[in-house]
């Protein structure tokens, strides 16, 4: 559970104290303006920065909050200042880092919060310095694994403004329960990790306007200097001149000596973090407060943490989650087993594709609560991103491809045509996949005519033939003609070279690729070997699926009934649609008071088979169904007076509009879980719809997917809170378990979700929020946050014993993220065998993180953690020595070599982050 804390007395303060006055501004790049408004105006305050550094020796630095994304844009523009701004940076007056941009930690992905970190201290050291500062000063909630991450990357400290206090959008801040006795505490990861916990307990503009008149400053000192020492364990006190977009204060010096003037038992000092954490550690005592874990607001009354941010715009969401697994969980590791080969690994592609995702990572950003306008912008963004990584997947598959032995086909004759099927996820992996397949190609370049060319490709037989693996076993599969198709090559020393194709589709189970290995296929025209009879349909009656491991039964209402076969626990009306009202904003969900559910639950269902094939099988069920419309006329005055969203009263029109839900529910032969595929157009406004899937399983917490971490939350919310929901975020998968049998239900992109206070532990699972403005301090309409029109959702399904992380349930939910990846290639000896893998490993309740190409020494990373609190063997085999690393990927002692010389062993504790480097040889550290 998050948030457990020890108090200690306090301790008696100072009679002098001091009053650090750091300058910053905390710049969101873009929220209710545009990205380029927002830009205009950065480029204003850091000319009039610079300026002020220049005229007044006395503004001694300026915190440039924490993110070095701030230098490329404004250098974007001034590329003029360049100079002008390394020298303030070199001499330490402006301090940077040490992050890329001030991401919302629970949104982004590990690998993303880690690439974030590392980006930000490749941009600071091209300067020569950073702020060893773990600065979080807006994060809608705190990630239980920040110490541990933090620790690592050699920083000691975390300030932040949100999660262990209740704070309005206002930027107000109210009294509560405090979980921590003073602004000063002590954040303890799950892992034991601890930092020095600086909370904003009077936000960050407490020390914004420092008046220079002097009745104006007495009554300004007065107030902020008690309401500073309210919360302080000592007498280093902490006023942060500046807040959002907040302007230079030019006259700070002068405002400053007024101040020394009027309170000469205060010393009142123009300083940084790194001086105020300096004589704050010298003054501490030892009586802080202990907060463990998340810092979700969890001790709030539950109205102002902003977790609803989880399902604004959830299409960015999914777009999100598809760029982090395509870098992270395909591009990098497939680049890496090229480099393993001496292929390129593209690290300029990488760290720009990587940068321009993170650009959609600021909290406003990505947690979708910006004027429209920003999240145009986003999607042109992730496209950008994901172009690159395409590019990268494309040319590393095929150099990996073109060296796999697949002479084991040429016994099939001259037109065998092999393929490769990559898994890149950390786990041997059996699925469904798919390869688009060229039979036959005429070039262009050959000169003949336009519709011989064309007659040509059509007129190949693209019958009679067999899948076949490397053993030369027939494996179950369909085709798919994709007719006469057009495509071009891009060759390295020629120009552009254009074809006809006649092109097929394939879509087939692979069974048992290795972790981040590859298997080899070929598509022949031969009879090949049977393996046992043919196997069975996977659909029973039309209603049932079943495996052989789940069983699943569909009611006429849709509803699914899902058997365990291992346990004979059958879990029961599963995937029920709920629709409710919601009259909040882009931040926090509100539904309409006393307003029923609405249910998909006793709504006839059409239900129909469309596919049954040997591998895959999957049934259709269509709910049409009817929604209010919208909300009714006193929403719209209660947004447009600003109306605080718990005191709104408005409900939901009586006039509906269709809302058809097609789900196809597939299970595989191979499968683990059940797969889940929900499409609908909304037509409707104001509105939240989740997914349903009661556990009936009795357990007072539950498990969620978090960063680095599979983080224990309470099913019940503490005593202070007061709103009907409690919804929280989620990564890959959320988790219900009795300790004997759990319920996994894994997602693509839905990051938020509720253990439901139903006596069935359901875990609900947002698919759409549609609302119509941003809310916080102003009135801002946005409404494309309405989502009108399509939407596709992806979940799964995973019954398992237990514990997830032993059973290869959560590993089932990673592998969820990671889509397939498959290349077609010719008949050639090559290095690698038809069946390998990159490396081994073994490890009880371990999950596999990333596998990249360190940058500076040109060795393979490679990054796991531990799921569990309690202690983990980990077991490696991979060739070369090996060395523990860290976060930021830099090389640290040697890893013995395991009894038997093959790999290395290691025990990680608990919850720990491991990244370990193997040594690449000479040939290949420029590679």
């Amino acid at each position: 559970m998050d948030n457990r804390n020890e108090k200690p007395g306090a301790a008696a303060k100072p009679d002098r104290r001091t009053a650090h006055i750091i300058s910053h501004t905390h710049w969101d790049r873009e929220w209710y303006l545009p990205y380029e408004k927002h830009h205009v105006l950065l480029i204003k305050l850091m000319d009039t920065l610079m300026d002020t550094l220049e005229r007044d020796p006395e503004y001694r630095s300026f915190h440039l909050d924490g993110q070095t994304i701030i230098l490329e844009d404004y250098l974007q523009v001034r590329p003029d200042q360049r100079e002008r701004l390394e020298r303030w940076v070199r001499e330490g007056r402006i301090q940077i880092g040490p992050w890329y941009i001030l991401q919302d930690a629970f949104l982004t992905s590990g690998e993303a919060n880690l690439r974030n970190l590392q980006i930000g201290h490749q941009d600071a050291a091209r300067y020569g310095t950073i702020a060893r500062v773990g600065y979080f000063p807006d994060t809608f909630g705190n990630i239980g694994q920040a110490p541990q991450i933090l620790r690592q990357a050699g920083i000691d400290n975390a300030v932040f403004g949100r999660g262990v206090k209740p704070t309005g959008f206002n930027n107000t801040v109210a009294d509560s329960a405090y979980e921590s006795s003073f602004s000063e505490l002590i954040w303890e990861g799950p892992d034991g990790s601890r930092v020095l916990g600086i909370l904003f307990a009077n936000w960050y503009c407490n020390g914004m306007e420092v008046p220079v008149d002097e009745a104006e400053a007495k009554a300004y000192w007065d107030r902020k200097l008690d309401e500073a020492g309210k919360y302080a364990s000592t007498g280093q006190l902490l006023f942060m001149n500046g807040c959002d977009h907040q302007p230079i204060q030019t006259d700070l010096s002068e405002a400053i000596r007024v101040a020394r003037q009027l309170y000469p038992d205060t010393d009142f000092v123009h300083s940084s973090f790194e001086e105020y954490l300096t004589q704050l550690n010298g003054a501490l005592s030892n009586e802080l407060s202990v907060v463990k874990g998340e810092l979700r607001s969890q001790r709030t009354d539950g109205w102002s943490t902003l977790v609803n941010t989880a399902s604004a715009r959830v299409y960015l969401k999914q777009m999100n989650q598809r760029g982090q697994s395509l870098l992270s969980g395909v591009a990098e590791p497939l680049a890496a087993f090229a480099h393993a080969i001496g292929g390129e690994y593209p690290h300029h592609l990488f760290t720009y594709a990587w940068k321009t995702l993170m650009q959609n990572h600021p909290h406003d950003s990505i947690c979708g609560c910006s004027v429209d306008e920003v999240h145009r912008e986003m999607v042109a963004r992730f496209d950008k991103s994901r172009h690159v990584a395409e590019t990268i997947v494309d040319d590393a598959k095929q150099f990996v491809a073109d060296a796999v032995d697949t002479t084991v086909f040429a016994a099939y004759g001259e037109d065998a045509l092999p393929l490769i099927a990559y898994n890149t996820t950390g786990w041997s992996r059996s699925g469904v996949t798919e390869v688009d397949l060229d039979v036959a190609r005429v070039y262009f370049r050959d000169g003949l005519p336009a519709a011989e060319m064309t007659g040509r490709m059509k007129a190949i037989d693209v019958t009679g033939r067999t899948l076949i693996d490397g053993e030369g076993t027939a494996v179950p599969y369909t085709m798919e003609d994709l007719g006469l198709q057009f495509g071009y090559d891009l060759p390295d020393d020629k120009f552009r070279q254009p074809y006809w194709s006649r092109r097929v589709k394939l879509t087939f189970e692979a069974t048992d690729v290795p972790a981040l290995g590859l298997k080899a296929y070929g598509w022949v025209k031969a009879a090949a070997k049977q393996e046992g009879a043919e196997p069975a349909s996977l659909v029973e009656g039309g209603r049932v699926l079943d495996n052989g491991a789940l069983r699943v039964e569909i009611a006429d209402d849709g509803s699914l009934a899902v058997t365990d076969r291992a346990s004979g626990r059958t879990y029961r009306d599963l995937l029920v649609y709920e629709d409710t009202g919601d009259i909040g904003n882009e931040y926090m969900y509100k539904q309409p008071n006393g307003e029923e559910a609405l249910t998909t639950r006793g709504l006839a269902a059409g239900i129909r088979v469309v596919e049954d094939t040997p591998y895959r099988a999957a049934i259709e069920i269509v709910h049409r169904w009817a929604v209010p419309a919208s909300a009714d006329a006193a929403f719209e005055i209660e947004k447009q007076e600003a109306v605080y969203f718990p005191e709104r009263q408005a409900q939901r029109v009586a006039e509906t509009v269709p809302l058809v839900i097609t789900t196809i529910v597939s299970l595989e032969r191979s499968g683990k879980g059940v797969g889940i595929r929900a499409s609908f157009d909304n037509q409707a406004k104001d509105h939240r719809v989740r997914a349903l899937f009661p556990t009936d399983l009795t357990t007072a917490v539950h498990r969620a997917d978090a960063i680095f971490e599979v983080a224990v939350r309470d099913n019940e919310p503490a005593a202070e809170w007061e709103n009907p929901s409690n919804a929280q975020h989620q990564q890959a998968f959320a988790d219900v378990s009795d300790g004997t049998q759990g319920l996994t239900i894994a997602n693509f992109g839905l990051n938020e979700y509720e253990v439901l206070r139903d006596g069935r532990n359901t875990i609900a699972v947002t698919l759409l929020r549609a609302v119509a403005e941003l809310g916080d301090w102003g009135v801002f309409p946005t409404p494309e946050a309405q989502c009108i029109g399509p939407h596709t959702v992806e979940m799964k399904i995973i019954p398992h014993a237990g514990d997830g992380a032993v059973s290869g349930a959560y590993a089932e939910a990673y592998q969820f993220q990671v889509p397939w990846t498959a290349a077609q290639t010719g008949v050639h000896a090559g290095a690698l065998q038809p069946d390998h893998g990159l490396l081994a490993w073994q490890g009880e309740g371990v999950a596999f993180s990333s596998a990249k190409i360190a940058e500076e020494s040109g060795d393979l990373l490679l990054r796991w953690y531990n799921l569990r609190p309690e202690a983990a063997e980990l077991r490696v085999q991979a060739a070369g020595a090996a060395y523990e690393s860290d976060v930021l990927e830099r090389t640290g002692a040697a890893l013995p070599a395991a009894a038997d010389g093959a790999g290395f062993a290691r025990t990680l504790g608990a919850c720990e982050i491991l990244t370990v480097g193997v040594r690449a040889s000479a040939s290949r550290k420029n590679g």
